[in-house]
C-alpha cells in the first residue's frame, strides 16, 4: 500500500508545462533544447574515438590476413550479449574467423576466467577480444599471455588500481559495453552495417541503465530509429512473440519486454542462446529460440516470485539491513530478489544463494547507503566483491555466511526517514490533461535512467468506479472521469471510497488498448485531499 510517500514538488519556474519540464532537466538554451530533442552521435565524435582502437584494429586485420581464429569473449547480461552480437556480426562481415564465447553464470561467474581462456587456446585461437568485461582481469591477462593469446579488452566498467597487461585496451566509462564494441568495429565495416548495429547499442544502453542524456541519449535515439524498421530475424520473432509492434518500440518496450527475455537465458540456463537469436539467419531457428527465451523468462519469473515469497518469511523488520539466505535460490535470480525486497521494505537487502563450498550474494540498496562499501568492510571473509553504491555482488565461502550475516545485521547505519521521496515535476490542473499534452511529453522520449518519465500531480480529483484487477493486486478507478491504474495498490480499495477527493501523482499516458485511444493516469501515489 502507498499513501506513505513524501512529495517533493519542484518549484514552479514557468507557466508553460513543457518549458517547466525542460528547466527541471537543466535544459534552458536553444542549443540545449535542440541537442535534447534531436541528439546526434556525430556531436560526440571525441567520445567515440576511444584510445586503443587503432592498435586493436591492426591486430584484427592481421588475424584476418593470416586466417587466425578470433574469440569474442562476452558476458551473460543484455549488454554483454548485444556487444558480442555487434563484434560477431561486424567481424564476420569482413571475413574474420570468429567464435563467440559466453561464460556460464553459475559454473564460471562473471568475466574472463582461466577456464574460458583455456577453451580459446584449445580451439586454436590467436586473439581474444573481450566485450563488457576484462578491465579488472589482471591475473587472467597474465594467464592469457602465458598461453600465447593476444588479448584485446573492450569494456566500460570502472578499472581497479592496476590495469591488465594486454595487447590493447579499448575502454570508456561514458557508454555501455556494446557501445564500446561498436566504436571498435565501426571503422572496419560497411556504413550500412555500422547503422544496423546501433539497434543493439540502443537495447544494451537502456538495459544497462546508462543515463539517457548526452551520449547515451544519442545512442538510444538513433538506435531506436533502426530498431523500429529492423530486419533482424531474431528481434522480429521476439517482437511477434511478445506482442510488440515494430515501429512503436520505445525505451519502455526495451527495458520491460525485450531486455528481460534476453536476460532470462543467462539467469536460468546459458546466455549463448540469446546471442544465437540475435545472430541467426534462419527464420525457423529464430522461432525455436524465441520460444525457448519466452519459456525461460516465464520460468525465471516463477523462480523469482517463489524465492521472493520465501524471502519475505525470513525478514525481521527490526533489522536495518536484510540478509536473506537460502539453498533453494538460483544465483541467477538473487539480484532480482534483493531488488524487490529493497524496494518493498525500503532497506538495503542482500540475498545469498548457498552452494556446497562457495556461495553467491547479491545486494541492492537505497539512496544514501553505499552498499558495496558496506560489504567491502568484511573483505576478510569474502572471496571477491564488486559493484557500486546501489548494487553489489560477491562470493563467500559457505562456512562464513553465518558470521557475515551476524556482522551485517549488527552493522550500524543511519537509515533515511521512513517516507520515500517522490519527486513531482509539476502540479497540473485536470482540465489540462489532454492528448495534445501527451504528444508533447512523448517528445521527451527516450525515457529511462537520467531522463525519467515526468511525474505530474493533480490535487482534489474526485474518485469513482473503484475496482481491483489482477487478483486484487492492482486498483482501477476514474479520477475526474479520467481512467486511472494503480499497480500494486489493490489494498487501497479498502481505504478509498467513491466520491472522495484525492491528490494523485502519476505518469500521463495514452492507453491504446484494443485500438482505442484514451488518456490514462499511471498512478505513482495517492493522498487523501486535505
Amino acid at each position: 500500500m502507498q499513501l506513505d510517500m513524501k512529495w517533493k514538488i519542484i518549484p514552479k519556474r514557468s507557466d508553460d508545462l513543457i518549458e517547466q519540464l525542460l528547466i527541471n532537466r537543466g535544459i534552458k538554451t536553444k542549443k540545449e533544447k535542440e541537442d535534447f530533442f534531436h541528439p546526434k552521435l556525430k556531436d560526440f565524435e571525441q567520445d567515440l574515438n576511444i584510445s586503443g582502437i587503432e592498435k586493436a584494429t591492426k591486430r584484427i586485420l592481421k588475424a584476418i590476413d593470416k586466417n587466425e581464429l578470433i574469440i569474442v569473449y562476452g558476458d551473460y547480461d543484455v549488454d554483454g550479449i548485444c556487444a558480442s552480437a555487434i563484434l560477431y556480426k561486424g567481424l564476420t562481415s569482413i571475413g574474420a574467423k570468429v567464435l563467440p564465447y559466453i561464460p556460464h553464470r553459475e559454473k564460471e561467474g562473471y568475466g574472463l576466467s582461466e577456464q574460458g581462456l583455456q577453451f580459446a587456446k584449445d580451439q586454436g585461437a590467436a586473439v581474444v577480444i573481450t566485450v563488457d568485461n576484462g578491465i579488472v582481469a589482471v591475473n587472467q591477462a597474465v594467464f592469457a599471455k602465458n598461453l600465447g593469446l593476444d588479448l584485446i579488452i573492450t569494456d566500460h566498467h570502472v578499472p581497479g588500481e592496476k590495469m591488465p597487461e594486454t595487447y590493447a585496451i579499448v575502454h570508456s566509462t561514458k557508454m555501455c559495453g556494446a557501445a564500446v564494441a561498436w566504436c571498435l568495429i565501426r571503422g572496419l565495416v560497411k556504413k550500412e552495417l555500422v547503422e544496423e548495429l546501433l539497434q543493439f547499442v540502443a537495447i544494451a544502453t537502456v538495459c544497462d541503465l546508462i543515463p539517457l542524456i548526452g551520449l547515451g541519449r544519442a545512442f538510444v535515439f538513433e538506435g531506436l530509429k533502426v530498431l523500429n524498421k529492423t530486419t533482424n530475424l531474431g528481434l522480429l520473432a521476439l517482437a511477434a512473440e511478445a506482442g510488440i509492434t515494430i515501429g512503436g518500440v520505445r525505451s519502455f518496450e526495451i527495458g520491460y519486454i525485450i531486455g528481460p527475455r534476453l536476460n532470462a537465458m543467462g539467469r536460468v540456463e546459458h546466455a549463448i542462446d540469446s546471442l544465437r537469436l540475435l545472430c541467426t539467419k534462419d527464420p525457423s531457428k529464430a522461432q525455436k529460440l524465441v520460444k525457448l527465451l519466452s519459456e525461460t523468462n516465464t520460468t525465471r519469473q516463477k523462480m523469482t516470485m517463489d524465492a521472493l515469497e520465501q524471502a519475505k518469511l525470513l525478514i525481521d523488520r527490526q533489522q536495518s539491513i536484510h540478509v536473506l539466505v537460502s539453498k533453494d535460490w538460483s544465483a541467477g535470480i538473487i539480484g532480482l530478489v534483493a531488488g524487490k525486497v529493497c524496494e518493498e521494505y525500503y532497506r538495503p537487502a542482500i540475498a545469498i544463494s548457498v552452494g556446497e563450498e562457495v556461495s553467491k550474494g547479491s545486494a541492492r540498496s537505497i539512496d544514501g547507503i553505499n552498499i558495496v562499501e558496506v560489504i567491502r568492510e568484511h573483505a576478510d571473509i569474502l572471496l571477491d566483491v564488486g559493484g557500486h553504491p546501489g548494487a553489489a555482488g560477491f562470493s563467500i565461502l559457505s562456512k562464513h555466511i553465518k558470521i557475515f550475516k551476524k556482522r551485517l545485521e549488527e552493522y550500524e547505519i543511519v537509515l533515511p526517514e521512513e517516507n520515500r521521496v517522490l519527486e513531482i515535476d509539476a502540479l497540473v490542473d485536470s482540465k489540462k490533461l489532454t492528448k495534445s499534452l501527451i504528444a508533447q511529453i512523448q517528445k521527451f522520449e527516450p525515457f529511462g535512467f537520467g531522463n525519467k518519465r515526468p511525474v505530474l500531480a493533480t490535487e482534489k480529483m474526485r474518485i469513482s468506479d473503484l475496482k481491483t484487477v489482477g487478483n486484487g493486486k492492482h486498483l482501477k478507478f476514474k479520477t475526474d472521469n479520467i481512467e486511472s491504474i494503480a499497480f500494486g495498490m489493490g489494498d487501497l480499495a479498502n481505504v478509498l471510497q467513491a466520491g472522495q477527493l484525492i491528490d494523485v501523482a502519476y505518469n500521463l499516458e495514452l492507453d491504446t488498448y484494443n485500438g482505442f485511444e484514451k488518456i490514462q493516469l499511471k498512478v505513482k501515489d495517492i493522498k487523501l485531499a486535505s
